[in-house]
Formats: C-alpha cells, sequence, structure tokens
C-alpha cells in the first residue's frame, strides 16, 4: 500500500495532505524519515510514525446510523453535549462522522475510521445526493416548491438545483421530500427559510443509494463490502 494512501485511511489527514507530511518530512517508516508519497509501506510489518505518534493497523469499519436528535456529529464537544460517537462506543475502534448531521437533525449518518472515504463522501467535488424528509411551517405552494427545485439564494450564494416532492400540505405544515447534493452547512434549512417556512422537523433518510430501512432511532449497522464500494463509485460518479 502506498504510505500517503495508508495515512489517509488511518484518519492522519486526507491524501493531499498527508503528501504534504510526506513531503516535509514527517513521516518516518522504520525508524528512517521519508520523503517520497509513492513509498510502499505494510501497516502489519512496518513501524510508520507521524511525528512522534505511531500509527498501529486496524480493521477499517464503515457504519450507517439513524442518528437520533439531541446527539452532536463530532468526536467531543466541549459543551458536554452527548455524540454520534457514544452510539458505537461497542465497537472495536474508534470512529468518526463522515460529514455532519445538525444536533437536533435526525437520520442517516456514516461513521468510519477510513479518513480517505471519509474525504471522498465529503468533498465538494464528488456530488452524492442527499435525501431528506422535511416538515416546514406553513403550506409550501407549487410556485414555492418550483422554487426550491430550481434553487435559491442564500447567505453563500444560490443553491443547486434540487428535486422537491410534496407530500402532505395544510395550513398549518407541509411534508416533503428534498435531494441535494452539494453539503453546505444548514442547507436544507437555510433554503425552507428562504421561501418563509422555517423547518420543524429534518430527517435524512437517503445517501446515494442508502436508506435508513428498518434501522430504529439511535440503531446502527455495517455496512457491506459491496456498499462500501458502491458509495465509492457513486462519489466518483
Amino acid at each position: 500500500m502506498r504510505l500517503a494512501k495508508y495515512l489517509a485511511q488511518s484518519g492522519v489527514a486526507s491524501r493531499r495532505h498527508a503528501e504534504d507530511l510526506i513531503r516535509a518530512g514527517q513521516v518516518t517508516v522504520n525508524g528512517t524519515v521519508v520523503t517520497e508519497v509513492v513509498t510502499l509501506v505494510d501497516p502489519k510489518t512496518d513501524s510508520i510514525k507521524v511525528g512522534n505518534r505511531r500509527l498501529y493497523a486496524e480493521p477499517l469499519f464503515y457504519v450507517l446510523l439513524n442518528k437520533p436528535a439531541g446527539y452532536i456529529s463530532t468526536a467531543h464537544d466541549p459543551q458536554g453535549r452527548p455524540t454520534v460517537i457514544e452510539l458505537t462506543a461497542d465497537l472495536p475502534v474508534r470512529l468518526h462522522p463522515v460529514g455532519r448531521l445538525d444536533f437536533d437533525t435526525e437520520g442517516l449518518l456514516l461513521l468510519t475510521n477510513d479518513g480517505e472515504f471519509t474525504n471522498l463522501v465529503t468533498h465538494p467535488r464528488y456530488q452524492i445526493d442527499k435525501k431528506y424528509l422535511v416538515k416546514v411551517k406553513g403550506y409550501v405552494t407549487d410556485e414555492e416548491a418550483a422554487h426550491l427545485q430550481q434553487g435559491v439564494e442564500v447567505e453563500d450564494g444560490m443553491t443547486a438545483p434540487a428535486i422537491i416532492k410534496l407530500r402532505n400540505r395544510n395550513q398549518m405544515f407541509t411534508e416533503m421530500e428534498i435531494t441535494i447534493h452539494e453539503g453546505r452547512k444548514r442547507q436544507v434549512k437555510r433554503m425552507c427559510a428562504a421561501v418563509g417556512h422555517p423547518v420543524v422537523n429534518l430527517t435524512r433518510t437517503g445517501l446515494g443509494f442508502l436508506e435508513l430501512g428498518p434501522l430504529k432511532t439511535g440503531e446502527y449497522r455495517l455496512l457491506s463490502s459491496d456498499e462500501v464500494e458502491g458509495i465509492k463509485m457513486a462519489a466518483w460518479g
């Protein structure tokens, strides 16, 4: 395995940053400084260090979690709020979230210890569909739905076209399904606010071809190797 790829898989850095660390002489293999990014290593037998930190080979895990509201999508929270990592504490490795869902947002969230996979799924140039079930205040008209579908102006610019499927509507609330491929912060909430309908409840139900399925809130399952490869292929387009 190439050294840069191993560093990325270990969660040390993205592939590009890992290459920078190698070129800068920050990585040693069996006690020798290595500066060639194409250096081949065997994580099971080679002693690999970044600075003074020794890296150890560990099995890669890919988890699909049905995140509950009230959990933050980080490994640590200075405010002491529950984190999604606590929901997978029974696994033998330390995972990190692939992207994020807001504290009060529920639904499909991937976790892994494969840094390269995380970068692939979350990098802006890789466009993986994200599907949400959204409940907003008020009656969303057909014209407003069309506006959402075409793209709306938010603080950081116009959003890309989305897929909007209206479900239930009354004067109090509207339920709809929104599919986007961008990954801007709080994007769905800001889109809905832009057309005058604040979000009441938000659940991510799909990522690429992955669906929540029968998973209950707070439960998780491991992805199959076919699912992992399928998500990679979806990212590459």
